[in-house]
């Protein structure tokens, strides 16, 4: 049976199958089955979208089938996916979906949704939702309940808007009462996404002096050049201002990559270096423990285990970083993309939230972005996507388990290979990390080329 739902939900290209609308109503009700069926009384999930011109239709067709499936659904408009886990929990509601495709560019998009304790659903409840969408799943239904992308808003939810002021109230009491931000320069860059509407206001509040950057989405131009994997224009704007600190966040806002005051990039991974360092300074690092992924560099664990810090590893997904949180206890995990979760505030990363947190140290600290993050010394990490027609195991390409065991008998302890397949588009990810970067690309370029002859698009 296909696979629908990847690391983050589903993910694909709007308009093409599965993201058409008769067959996202028909998830829509039964991902309302499945999310409703311990729940008595009123049932109410809150459905936000991010810029893509995409959302509203879609974000129609799944609202209409929660609400064939006996849902009172709550249309939040366009907000960051961390605004559904915070607005569960301070509401009590059933459920919630996010419409969004994150970091990818605009044609593509995305359902993603969490269950009434604010996390993203476990893997056997999507197999059971996916089961059962699939064997209902008929061509010709698809094809006549298609419609055409639009701005209309939803007929089957109401509208609220109070909920962007409370999710901004609930980012604001994750702030110390007795600090501000006077006198700190701040550059943000929105993604032209679901940051575009909120982050101005956010951080002008707290008294910084805020200059912004890719705020005006389209619905085309969302990741497009700028964002979290874009942050060059960042650089030279942090610079320019003199900015203490920048930050990129990506199109839904639940991840944050900084620019420290030397317009030098700052991953996920020196913001749980730095954080680590702070929480355990104050005695707030429950288990001395910190949750990363394979993707994790190796310097930031080395830097970790030098500070008697223990690490914890998991598959890349944030949802997988929070079940390791819950299993042990700890705090604090992430992702080098700049997915952090700090588990005291809530279920998922938060790009605001990572930025609050961040400059909450950095004032505390009295320290610039720069010297907090220096202990960890990244080692070359090159990361090269390769496009599959088909999710191929990399056993079944000849001569790759041969190179690849090569590679890692001279790199030996000193470095790595990595090879997976994304769970949100049709790449085969390949990470090679070592001591030397020309040859840890020349390693990475080498299995690139073994798989584009035999299975690139």
């Amino acid at each position: 049976m296909k696979r629908l739902f990847g690391t983050d939900g589903i993910r694909g290209v709007a308009g093409e199958w599965p993201l058409v609308s008769g067959f996202v109503r028909r998830l829509g009700q039964f991902a309302g089955q499945a999310l409703g069926r311990h729940v008595n009384g009123q049932r109410s999930i809150l459905v936000v979208r991010d810029t893509r011109q995409s959302g509203p239709s879609l974000q129609e067709a799944l609202s209409q089938g929660l609400h064939e499936a006996g849902f009172d659904v709550i249309d939040g408009g366009v907000l960051p996916t961390p605004s559904v886990p915070a607005l569960i929990q301070s509401r009590s509601l059933t459920a919630g979906a996010v419409i969004s495709a994150s970091h990818n560019p605009a044609q593509f998009n995305g359902i993603k949704f969490f269950n009434g304790t604010g996390t993203k659903l476990k893997e056997e409840m999507e197999i059971e939702i996916e089961r059962k969408v699939l064997q209902d799943d008929k061509d010709s239904q698809v094809k006549s309940l298609q419609k055409k992308n639009g701005h209309s808003r939803t007929r089957f939810a109401k509208v609220d808007k109070s909920v962007s002021s409370e999710y901004v109230k609930f980012l604001l009491r994750t702030w110390p009462q007795n600090m501000n931000l006077h006198g700190f320069r701040l550059v943000l860059d929105c993604a032209n996404g679901a940051a575009s509407f909120i982050a101005k206001s956010l951080f002008s509040a707290l008294g910084a002096d805020v200059f912004i950057l890719s705020a005006k989405p389209n619905g085309r131009n969302i990741n497009l050049g700028c964002g979290a994997l874009h942050t060059e224009k960042l650089a030279e704007e942090v610079k320019r201002r003199k900015a203490h600190l920048g930050v990129a966040f990506d199109g839904d806002c639940d991840r944050a990559i900084f620019v420290d005051e030397q317009g030098r990039k700052q991953d996920g991974d020196s913001v749980l270096l730095l954080a680590a360092r702070f929480l355990k300074a104050q005695g707030c690092l429950t288990k001395n423990t910190v949750v990363v992924t394979i993707m994790t560099n190796l310097g930031l664990i080395r830097a970790l285990d030098a500070l008697d810090i223990q690490t914890v590893q998991t598959p890349v997904g944030d949802k997988y970083v929070w079940e390791a949180l819950e299993k042990t206890g700890a705090v604090l995990g992430g992702e080098s993309s700049g997915h952090i979760i700090f588990r005291d505030y809530l279920s998922t990363g938060d790009g605001f939230l990572t930025a609050l947190q961040v400059l909450r140290i950095l004032r505390a600290s009295n320290s610039p972005f720069s010297s907090l993050a220096s202990l960890a010394v990244h080692y070359p990490q090159i990361l090269v996507n390769v496009p599959m027609r088909e999710k191929k195991p990399v056993s079944a390409i000849t001569g790759f388990d041969q190179k690849r065991k090569e590679i890692e008998g001279v790199l030996g302890k000193a470095g790595r290979v990595l090879i997976r397949h994304s769970g949100t588009e049709p790449l085969l990810r390949i990470m090679v990390e070592g001591p030397d970067s020309a040859q840890v690309r020349e390693y990475a370029d080498t299995l690139a080329e073994i798989v584009k002859k035999q299975t690139c698009k």
